[in-house]
């Protein structure tokens, strides 16, 4: 039984069986179901407008609602666990495969999922902080050394860890960003520093 990086147990057989209708959809169909995920994802509070998007994919593409909306929750839950485990784009692309999903099909939701993981951990983030009290942060540096892939080597990452109080104790929540990701965060939360003075 292949492992899996977002969770230690075995998913349930519903999630094998939702990947492999996924499989059936034509390659248009399927980008079109990844980027409304990920829209779910970094837009929570507009569900409703997406529910309705996808009633209307439903038709269009000659699926039940019901059965479409089964698919796009396990579309979504494995990114999700992605994030919050901070699996990379690959490992993100190894669970698809173990999953069922065919190898161009999982190569192109991984690819969308690097696309968009810094607006994804931005929107993590900014649920977590609204959520819960930020209590401590710590960071370090590092830099490629080993990779499988040579264009990788030599670049700078920034790995955080945040402190959280839940209120009914702390929780680790764990991010890795790129140079420019980690800038653009930086920038943001000056932004958000600069906002929080000048209401004060």
């Amino acid at each position: 039984m292949a492992n899996f990086h977002f969770t230690k147990e075995t998913p349930p057989d519903s999630m094998f069986s939702d990947f492999q209708s996924l499989n059936k959809f034509p390659d248009e169909l399927f980008d079109q179901l990844v980027q409304f995920s990920f829209q779910f994802l970094l837009e929570p509070s507009k569900s409703s407008r997406l529910m309705q998007q996808l009633e209307k994919f439903a038709d269009s593409a000659g699926v039940g609602a019901g059965a479409l909306k089964n698919v796009f929750k396990s579309l979504v839950y494995l990114p999700n666990a992605a994030l919050k485990k901070s699996l990379t784009g690959a490992q993100l692309q190894e669970d698809f495969e173990n999953l069922g999903l065919s190898s161009t099909k999982a190569a192109s939701a991984s690819r969308k999922f690097e696309d968009n993981l810094f607006l994804l951990s931005r929107g993590a983030l900014s649920q977590t902080l609204m959520v819960n009290q930020l209590v401590d942060i710590e960071w370090k540096f590092g830099v490629t050394a080993s990779t499988s892939e040579l264009s990788k080597v030599g670049n700078t990452f920034l790995q955080m860890k945040l402190v959280i109080n839940t209120g009914s104790g702390t929780k680790d929540v764990f991010l890795e960003l790129t140079l420019p990701q980690f800038y653009s965060f930086l920038h943001e939360m000056e932004r958000a520093k600069n906002s929080l003075e000048f209401l004060g």
